[in-house]
């Protein structure tokens, strides 16, 4: 068959595997990555995040992380939740996990649904080629939007007029020249929904991010202590943050997820319940779940914080059993949650 016939039997086999969408661009076909990522990392917003400025000549290019690529497959997971997650916010002796980490981690999820379509790739063709799920250094958004998946948004997510923005990104990079599909343009217009809503005041202006202020990086890339300015505005988020995400109008769209293990598991804890867990009961707790990456130090830290930020003078004692953690900025936490919650 061409490569144009094998392009829809890839698509209708895409489908099947259980992706929401797929496009194809050239590995070339983001010439504008390398230099905002270069400026963005200059500026300083990528934070801790250190990863993000090695080896920028392959993240700024996807055709210089494998030369002999020829096409970039873009692949959509939908995990787009039951109900709106916003109204958790206001249940302040109960912690707000992100959607994403709800249920089982991505990762593992979407990497597998890629090997098995990148398997039946090269037993169909013969081709090359690699698979990539957010670890490897390659920019998923901006090529996702080079295969026409969506845009960039103002919040600097991807978002669909199919499928909303509640869905994860895969790559097959192959060295079968197959047809691509036009890029997609931003459809924001006017709305600022997105960053009126940002609590932190992430945004500095339209399509750019300070990882800096964002929640989602303080409470999960951001070791130590997070600055006293910003931890009364997380509220009760422990990991992650939906604001942006829930908000926008475009998931009038969003499409129900079909995988079972973005179901709804870890729910919405008590603070209490959670600030009592030792390392070997934050493991079990949070076994397969993304949020198990942070380690219980981190968790535990995020934990005080919402605390703090409860209102409520019964949990001043879980915060006091922190407060000659071994772990500094646990122990930190707990001494201002303790504070926050007397002046209260």
């Amino acid at each position: 068959m061409d490569n144009a016939d094998f392009r829809e039997k890839l698509r209708v086999r895409a489908l099947t595997e259980g992706f929401a969408a797929m496009g194809i661009c050239a590995p070339d076909a983001t010439p504008q990555t390398a230099p905002r990522l270069a400026e963005y990392v200059a500026k300083g917003r990528h934070g801790q995040m250190g990863w993000m400025a090695e080896r920028m000549g392959w993240r700024g290019s996807a055709a210089a992380l494998w030369p002999e690529a020829r096409s970039v497959i873009m692949l959509a997971e939908v995990y787009t939740p039951p109900e709106n997650p916003l109204p958790v916010l206001e249940l302040r002796d109960r912690a707000a996990i992100s959607v994403y980490a709800q249920g089982k981690d991505y990762h593992d999820l979407v990497k597998k649904r890629l090997k098995r379509l990148g398997r039946w790739m090269v037993e169909t063709t013969g081709a090359e080629i690699k698979v990539f799920v957010d670890t490897a250094p390659v920019m998923e958004k901006p090529l996702a939007q080079a295969a026409g998946l969506g845009w960039q948004g103002k919040h600097t997510n991807i978002l669909s007029r199919n499928l909303g923005n509640w869905f994860f990104l895969g790559s097959i990079f192959t060295t079968l020249d197959l047809p691509k599909d036009a890029a997609e343009v931003s459809h924001c217009g006017n709305c600022t929904a997105c960053l009126d809503i940002c609590p932190t005041q992430a945004f500095p202006a339209p399509y750019q991010l300070d990882a800096r202020r964002c929640i989602s990086y303080l409470t999960i890339e951001h070791k130590g202590p997070i600055d006293p300015d910003l931890r009364p505005l997380l509220g009760n988020r422990i990991y992650g943050c939906d604001d942006c995400l829930a908000i926008c109008p475009w998931n009038k769209f969003a499409v129900a997820a079909s995988e079972i293990g973005y179901a709804h598991r870890v729910g919405v804890p008590l603070l209490a319940e959670l600030a009592m867990l030792d390392d070997a009961g934050f493991r079990t707790r949070f076994s397969g779940s993304p949020v198990k990456r942070i380690g219980r130090d981190l968790f535990i830290r995020n934990v005080l914080y919402a605390i703090g930020n409860s209102g409520d003078f019964g949990l001043r004692a879980a915060a006091a059993d922190h407060v000659d953690d071994p772990d500094e900025a646990v122990s930190d936490a707990a001494q201002w949650a303790i504070e926050r919650l007397t002046r209260r």
